[in-house]
């Protein structure tokens, strides 16, 4: 079984889970209101994470790790990291990773240089803000490129097993987990760290307002009055590792299956038969009754058309009585970390026996009916179903299950 050993966010929120968890749970929204943002002739609402609590975090992850690197690597390791904190500058994305990533090794007892760890970075556009001349200030265009980038977080650890790099738009996350999991399953690690990350710049600002898709205001999925989605800037980190069914504990965890499907639909609009998320629901569904499901947190993006096609899809797999949330009126649509982030809010939603509130919705309306989460509820049951979809036809859906 892959089970999830540890898992850190960071966003607006706060930089742990509990923090990030707590605030969500408590309805508090983490968006916030810019006018004149990118010299953009348009205000938009976002979540940002604050960036001199970011800053100071890194230096005190940094200064750690120095030690912590230094016995596990020996001092040549320690002098490839002074070279690379002075010879690099470090962007916001790649500090956000390396803090996750720290924080979340605190809730293991992995031994880095020794067990065979592996990093996998999901993100849809990573440092894209380096295609601006005038906004790279010194640091380097290399580090534009996904996989310089990982290259930067690894070597924080001293240089990690190979490195993967998941970018397929906003399925990125959930793609990621599925891809740890294989790895788990072939042996190829003893554990896998999965990290999606996505910061604010003007590219994906300016290109969700070209479409029309931006709301000026809160989110509000499934609601009569959706009017858009919101941008999110968040960091999730979770910690995965295969286990005999006989050595995990009550309460752990577990990714049961994924799947992603592809319905060809259209380069950026989702599918008005919901066919691809209803054939990655049919296949992580298979041999479930829907009764043992607590909740589904859906994509829930507040477009009608995403909201409307994961009504269909939801009703077509015979889950359409099962507690529906969303998390993007707490955080915005995050991107490449949205599969890692709220499928951590989520589990930890499971564990706890809570089915979170879908914030912005307060009268929902999709061609077909669903039981929007409208106040946190309590529920015994033991599993739950991520659903996420993305530009090109893409979708995925994940089972999680509380053991």
């Amino acid at each position: 079984m892959t089970i999830i050993l540890s898992d850190n966010v960071i966003s607006s929120l706060g930089f742990t889970t509990e923090e990030n968890y707590r605030n969500v749970k408590q309805g508090v929204c983490g968006l916030t209101s810019f006018e004149g943002r990118y010299d953009l002739p348009e205000p938009f609402m976002a979540s940002e994470i604050d960036k001199t609590r970011l800053n100071d975090a890194f230096e005190q992850v940094y200064d750690d790790y120095l030690d912590v690197i230094d016995d596990c690597y020996g001092e040549h390791w320690t002098n490839d990291l002074k070279l690379l904190k002075y010879g690099v500058r470090y962007t916001k994305l790649e500090k956000a990773c390396i803090v996750s990533i720290a924080e979340a090794l605190k809730g293991t007892h992995i031994k880095l240089g020794k067990d065979r760890v592996q990093l996998i970075l999901s993100t849809t556009k990573g440092n894209i803000f380096l295609l601006d001349e005038n906004a790279r200030g010194r640091i380097k265009q290399e580090q534009l490129y996904l996989g310089r980038s990982s290259e930067i977080i690894s070597s924080h650890f001293g240089s990690l097993n190979d490195l993967f790099v998941v970018s397929n738009a906003c399925v990125s996350g959930a793609q990621a987990l599925m891809a740890a999991q294989r790895l788990l399953k072939s042996r190829e690690a003893k554990y896998v760290i999965v990290t999606g990350v996505d910061v604010l710049s003007k590219f994906v600002i300016s290109g969700f307002q070209s479409f029309k898709a931006l709301s000026p205001t809160q989110c509000k999925p499934f609601d009569v009055n959706r009017a858009g989605l919101n941008i999110g800037e968040a960091v999730a980190t979770m910690i995965l590792t295969e286990r005999k069914a006989g050595d995990c504990r009550s309460g752990d965890i577990a990714l049961t299956a994924g799947a992603t499907r592809n319905d060809a639909n259209h380069i950026s609009g989702p599918s008005r038969t919901g066919d691809g998320s209803y054939l990655a629901l049919k296949q992580i569904l298979k041999g479930i009754d829907p009764e043992e499901i607590g909740f589904v947190c859906a994509h829930g993006t507040a477009t009608p058309y995403n909201d409307e096609m994961e009504s269909v899809a939801m009703t077509r797999a015979g889950i359409k009585n099962v507690p529906v949330n969303s998390l993007k009126g707490y955080f915005g649509h995050t991107l490449g970390a949205a599969g890692v982030l709220e499928s951590v809010i989520s589990t930890r939603a499971l564990k706890e026996g809570t089915v979170l509130k879908t914030l912005g919705c307060e009268t929902p309306d999709v061609t077909y009916p669903l039981d929007i989460v409208m106040e946190n509820r309590e529920t015994t049951k033991r599993r739950c179903v991520k659903m996420l979809s993305g530009f090109g036809g893409c979708n995925t859906a994940l089972l999680f299950t509380k053991l």
